[in-house]
Parts: C-alpha cells; structure tokens; sequence
C-alpha cells in the first residue's frame, strides 16, 4: 500500500499545497481524483462592450512601465484587479476576496478570488512566480469547492492561476472526479481580450 503525503496530526491549508514538491497527481489523488494536462476548449464570450479593451490595455501599458510589479500584492492591485472589476462591471457576478472555505483538516483556508455567478470560478494570484506549484494549490482547492457545492447543475467547476502578466486556467469534472490543466497559457497584456473573454465565457457558461 502507498504511503500518504499526508503526515499524521497534520492540518493542512491550501496555501499549504503551493509548498509541496510533490506532483499535482499525486496531490489529487490522495483525494480520489485523477488529473491529466491537455489543451482545454475554454468557452469564450464575444458580445461584449469592446472598449473594456482599451480600458485595459491603457491601464496596462501605463502601469507596467512606471510601477514596480516586483511582489504578489502589487500584482493582484494593479494586473489582476482592474480586470476582475470589468468583469463585474460587465456581468452579474460577485467577487468574493479572501473567501474562507474550510472542509476538512486537509482543506480548508482562503481563496483568493471567489467569483459567483451562474458559474463559479476561483483565481489564485500564486506568489514566488511559480505557476506550477500555484496550479497544486487551485487543485485542492478546486476538490474543496466540489465538496462544498452542492448545486448538481454544476458539472465543470473552473479555476485559473495568475502570476498577474501570465494566466493559467484548470477545470474539475465533478462526475468523473477528474482535474484537467490547460496546455495553453495567456499573457497580459498581449492577450488580454482572450483573457477577458474566457473569464466572462465561464462565469456565464
């Protein structure tokens, strides 16, 4: 029989997963999920007000070249923060930040981003640049969130990591138990309308 990468007595939060060397495999597994990376066929919403663009982009290209971007907070307040609040402008959904979600002793914490709408979404600012490792955090907390709703209509749950400049997007197969990392990633500000019509293609999918 395998050995847990769980230790004994041990309560873990979902930060606590950012810290882990172990595969994201692994990781899920421990849980009874599978997990395999893919290219992943985002839904993408196209009616949409194309001056939240230039909005964007004006924000961008005059913030990356006159402020220090150099730490998590600055990043999620100047890259991902503008672009969350176009999503609200422009839907329906609320953003819950620093969301509390407990289940159990190995997942509970906070997340970063709780977006809510027809369709839920979670979005990780990872920290040390490490989309990866962020990816291993959004994981469980992805398998938190399938735990916690109990909206059955809800057969993809989706999530995305953001070092702020570069997105990375997930999803959980409730039925199948099954945790699927997208291929592709997105950068900001070069995609930021592919960014933007994903996140509002999700949350309205």
């Amino acid at each position: 029989m395998k050995k847990s990468i769980f230790q004994e007595n041990r309560k873990y939060t979902f930060s606590d997963y950012f810290e882990m060397n172990y595969p994201t495999d692994e990781i899920v597994g421990e849980f009874g999920y599978s997990y395999e990376i893919k290219v992943i066929d985002l839904p993408k919403l196209t009616d949409y007000d194309k001056n939240v663009i230039n909005r964007l982009q004006d924000v961008y290209y005059t913030v990356f070249p006159r402020i220090s971007l150099n730490s998590a907070i600055a990043k999620r307040e100047f890259l991902v923060a503008p672009l969350l609040l176009e999503i609200v402008r422009n839907s329906p959904a609320k953003i819950n930040i620093e969301y509390l979600l407990t289940i159990d002793d190995k997942l509970g914490g906070y997340l970063d981003y709780f977006v809510r709408a027809d369709q839920e979404l979670i979005v990780i600012a990872a920290e040390k640049k490490d989309i990866d490792n962020g990816f291993n955090q959004l994981a469980a907390e992805l398998i938190a969130l399938d735990t916690y709703e109990d909206n059955a209509c809800l057969e993809i749950l989706y999530g995305a990591v953001t070092l702020g400049d570069i997105w990375k997007f997930g999803t959980l197969d409730r039925k199948r138990q099954h945790i699927v990392k997208n291929i592709h990633s997105h950068t900001i500000p070069e995609q930021t309308e592919d960014v933007f019509s994903i996140l509002m293609g999700i949350i309205t999918n």
